[in-house]
């Protein structure tokens, strides 16, 4: 992603350099892809993205190049289950009747909207988490944490979809609970592209590292231990 050069320039004053990793250990590094289901992505379902579908190919990639290495592909699920009680604030007041119960059906865990799209390709040792709400982090919505925890995770790559909705919100969680956490251009899509853009601009200057689905790969290592990072160019 080509960034504004006043992004650049509050970036490089900030930490000295515009992206802070120079490798990334695959052992301790999570592909986390956030509701990449048929209720996001395919034509007919409220909650549609369009352009996600495009991601399909880099999300696969990055996937695949992150499994290889040895690193962990996280799928994270959206489930409406009981979403007019636990989030009876948003089906009451965020959404119309009509489409709060359209999306209480059409992303129930029965439904055909709540499973992974076709064209994406989940491997059998992947995890699956099921969350409630916007963020994957946030107190009772999944087990993300425990997951990453358990894994020794300590860099996180977002993917899926919506980028300034679901992934913004779980990737904010994870930095702020000090994950090192990068979302992934090229396997990300919004409804817009200005939405996109302005997401990752935002989260580029207070947040953490924007790269691409090629960036991530060439900087994954296996092992247990990184090698330093250089010193910023003077």
């Amino acid at each position: 992603m080509q960034f504004p050069q006043w992004v650049v320039d509050r970036v490089v004053a900030r930490q000295g350099r515009l992206h802070p990793y120079d490798t990334l250990v695959a052992e301790r590094t999570a592909f986390v892809v956030i509701d990449l289901q048929n209720y996001y992505t395919q034509p007919g379902y409220l909650g549609e993205c369009a352009p996600a579908r495009a991601t399909f190919p880099a999300v696969n990639r990055l996937a695949d190049a992150l499994r290889a290495a040895g690193g962990h592909v996280i799928w994270v699920q959206t489930s409406a289950d009981g979403a007019d009680e636990f989030w009876s604030h948003h089906h009451a007041h965020m959404l119309t009747p009509e489409r709060s119960a359209r999306r209480l059906r059409e992303l129930a865990s029965t439904s055909p909207g709540f499973e992974i799209a076709a064209g994406l390709r989940p491997a059998p040792e992947d995890e699956r988490v099921v969350k409630r709400c916007y963020s994957a982090l946030v107190p009772g919505s999944s087990r993300l944490n425990e997951v990453l925890k358990s894994r020794g995770v300590t860099h996180v790559l977002i993917g899926g979809t919506v980028t300034n909705v679901c992934c913004e919100s779980t990737a904010r969680d994870a930095m702020m609970m000090d994950y090192a956490t990068i979302m992934v251009d090229d396997a990300l899509s919004a409804v817009t592209p200005q939405e996109h853009e302005h997401c990752l601009n935002n989260w580029m200057l207070f947040f953490g590292d924007v790269l691409s689905t090629g960036e991530v790969i060439e900087r994954l290592r296996p092992g247990h231990a990184a090698r330093p990072m250089s010193a910023p160019a003077q």
